[in-house]
């Protein structure tokens, strides 16, 4: 979990209904079956409006601390890779343009007599 997180608000595994060590796929589909069932375009009748705050607020929050977890796992790049001595060609463009942007044709009006 992130170190702002607000100790008064509550734990998002627990709003969410899914298990600590639950896969991003698994919030994710917690997530949006929640979503369906609290939503009050999905339904005649009026939903909770603070459930949807928390469901919301709870997978931003796992859904951010994911996408660090990600990122801190992966071990950092040093150098790049050694050169192969496999040539790659390129081509090389002068900034000058042979012909312009835009083509401008004739100007058709249509008069209604």
């Amino acid at each position: 979990m992130p170190a702002h997180r607000d100790p008064s608000s509550p734990d998002p595994y627990r709003v969410l209904g899914v298990p600590r060590d639950a896969t991003p796929a698994q919030i994710r589909a917690a997530y949006r079956a929640l979503l369906l069932t609290l939503h009050p375009d999905t339904h005649a009748e009026p939903a909770d409006p603070a459930r949807l705050a928390q469901v919301v607020a709870a997978h931003a929050e796992l859904r951010d601390a994911g996408r660090h977890n990600t990122q801190n796992a992966a071990p950092p790049t040093g150098t790049p890779p050694a050169a192969s001595g496999v040539p790659i060609p390129v081509r090389v463009r002068s900034s000058r343009r042979e012909r312009p942007d835009i083509r401008v044709g004739p100007v058709r009006t249509h008069l209604n007599g």
